[in-house]
């Protein structure tokens, strides 16, 4: 097997909490195993700036930029070519992988790294439609990092499907590979449950495309109709208020516990408090959350949305188109279900779900996927720009403008700072990393 210094670039990371940030931290993890060098690029976040080594010896650049909304950065098109250029010259890296649409500093890498000569993936986790003014202006933008990408992978066929309409790409240039958990981390303990209530466990970003307005309105719904169930809702953003503000109209505070943001080391702990895990996305693409509760042993109910139907087997879970009804209807159910559930229905759950997903599969696809891009052919510069120039009569134009400017500052930042002259990163030396940790 041939190593390869792989980086891996996004928005999205932890101390960040949400799929997009666990799959680059769990995938880069096998890959490293797999014995390939893998370093991740994304923002700082508050003090967290510099170079950071985590479990592993995983090295993250936390890069100081200008946080936006959701923590996306801001747009400066060529301002991160030089960091990028030096970060990627030190760590020798032959493949660049950018993850998430929503993500300034995925597009950015790739379209310098294309203009350093280097190969390029990409992973979309997300779906996004085409009627509105953001997913016009989103999906022109996707179609314009796309047109020059080596390769591109979704996290299910809905979204695979989804991508290659938004960005006209070739079928046969797109992978599906799914995330995924690590399951020994989510095993179920029926003893945490409180036996005088049926507890529902939310888990999510308080945010609009999460569903929280349907949350909000189902909730006092079923308490009035089922007086011993209660919920747990953990996640933080700006729909919070909305569910502080129906607690307190409803005066439900004994039966809806807020508890903010969760911490990735405590997501188990809070889904095993639980009977049925509630997701009520309006749009999503996987969804790590309700894979997750299944691997506790929680029923699942979840609007039927994007790529859901594809994650988990109908045992498992109950779906609701994404309206106040048929959630309120599908949660009554499911609490009907959970009052029946048989002796060690969560071991089985959790037994299922550990053989239908592993990070170390992923790996290994992502892997596949490497090896067929590392030996593609690199076009010639007259065919990137007229990729670019397919993509419109107005936006062809502006896009082969900003690869050749992008392009001519490459060619200045190879002048000013050659490569002879950077210096190359040291390797991180896990044998001595594991002799210090057997010293603790």
């Amino acid at each position: 097997m041939r190593p390869l210094n792989i980086c891996m670039v996004s928005d999205f990371f932890y101390p960040g909490m949400g799929g997009v940030e666990s799959h680059l931290y769990n995938n880069s993890q096998c890959l490293m195993q797999r014995g390939h060098k893998v370093v991740i690029i994304t923002h700082a976040y508050g003090n967290r700036r510099g170079v950071r080594y985590l479990a592993g010896g995983l090295k993250v650049y936390y890069i100081p930029a200008l946080i936006v909304y959701s923590n996306a950065s801001l747009p400066t098109f060529f301002c991160t070519f030089p960091i990028f250029r030096q970060i990627f010259i030190r760590e020798q890296i032959s493949i660049v992988h950018g993850h998430q649409a929503f993500s300034t500093f995925c597009h950015e890498a790739i379209l310098h790294a294309r203009s350093m000569g280097l190969k390029t993936v990409f992973t979309d986790h997300s779906l996004l439609g085409f009627g509105d003014t953001s997913g016009i202006l989103l999906n022109k933008l996707l179609k314009f990092t796309l047109s020059d990408v080596h390769h591109a992978i979704c996290v299910s066929h809905t979204s695979k499907e989804n991508t290659v309409l938004r960005a006209a790409l070739d079928p046969g240039q797109v992978s599906v590979i799914p995330n995924a958990i690590i399951a020994e981390q989510f095993v179920p303990d029926p003893g945490a449950r409180d036996p005088k209530w049926t507890t529902v466990v939310v888990l999510s970003r308080l945010v609009y495309r999460k569903g929280i307005d349907l949350l909000v309105a189902a909730v006092p719904r079923i308490c009035a109709r089922c007086p011993r169930v209660r919920f747990i809702i953990g996640g933080d953003g700006p729909k919070r208020i909305n569910l502080e503000q129906m607690r307190e109209q409803h005066m439900l505070q004994d039966r809806v516990e807020l508890l903010g943001s969760v911490k990735a080391s405590d997501v188990r702990n809070v889904l095993v408090r639980g009977d049925i895990f509630l997701n009520t996305s309006l749009t999503e693409a996987f969804c790590i959350a309700i894979v997750e509760a299944a691997a506790c042993g929680l029923l699942v109910v979840s609007t039927k949305v994007g790529g859901i139907p594809e994650v988990l087997p109908r045992s498992m879970v109950t779906f609701a188109a994404p309206e106040e009804d048929e959630v309120v209807e599908a949660l009554r159910l499911a609490v009907e279900q959970a009052k029946e559930r048989e002796r060690g229905a969560e071991a089985r759950f959790h037994g299922l779900v550990k053989k239908m997903y592993s990070w170390h599969n992923v790996a290994e696809r992502t892997e596949r996927v490497y090896l067929k891009v590392v030996d593609a052919e690199e076009p010639p510069l007259i065919e990137r720009f007229r990729r670019y120039y397919g993509c419109g009569l107005v936006a062809g134009k502006l896009f082969c403008l900003v690869a050749a400017v992008d392009f001519l500052i490459g060619v200045v930042l190879a002048w000013l700072w050659p490569r002879d002259q950077i210096e190359i990163a040291r390797g991180f030396s896990k044998e001595r990393y594991q002799e210090e940790i057997r010293n603790l």
